[in-house]
C-alpha cells in the first residue's frame, strides 16, 4: 500500500502491506510473514483472521498489518465487523474507528465460518 510514510516494525525495518483479493499481507524484506482477512459483504468488510509467523512474533506486525487495513477500509467507504480477535482488540484500542465499526451479527459470523474453512 503506498503511503507517503514508510512502515516499519518494533525493530525500525521497513515492512510493506499489500491488499490482496481476500486479505491485506503483510511483508518484511520481501517474504510475506502475516495477513489479516476478510469478506466484503453489503458495504461491510468482516475481518475474521489475523495470523503473523511465529518466527516475526513480537516485533508488531499484527498491528501494522491491522492499522492498513482498517485505513484502507475506511478510506473504501466500508464498514468495519471486528470477528478476528486481535482486529476487535485494536479497534478497542482506538476510537477513532468507532464510526465505522458494526456488530458482529449471525450473518456475520456464519461469513467468516465459511471463509475461513475455505482458507
Amino acid at each position: 500500500m503506498a503511503s507517503d510514510e514508510a512502515l516499519t516494525d518494533k525493530t525500525g525495518a521497513p515492512v510493506e502491506v499489500t491488499r490482496r483479493k481476500d486479505d491485506f499481507a503483510i511483508a518484511v524484506d520481501g517474504k510475506t510473514v502475516g495477513l489479516t482477512a476478510f469478506a466484503d459483504r453489503d458495504g461491510q468488510r468482516v475481518f475474521f483472521h489475523t495470523e503473523v509467523d511465529d518466527a516475526y512474533g513480537g516485533r508488531g506486525l499484527g498491528t501494522v498489518v491491522i492499522s492498513a487495513a482498517l485505513a484502507a477500509t475506511r478510506d473504501e467507504g466500508l464498514r468495519i465487523v471486528a470477528i478476528c480477535p486481535m482486529v476487535a482488540a485494536f479497534v478497542g484500542k482506538h476510537p477513532e474507528y468507532a464510526d465505522v465499526v458494526d456488530k458482529t451479527t449471525r450473518e456475520t459470523l456464519a461469513l467468516a465460518r465459511e471463509r475461513m474453512a475455505a482458507r
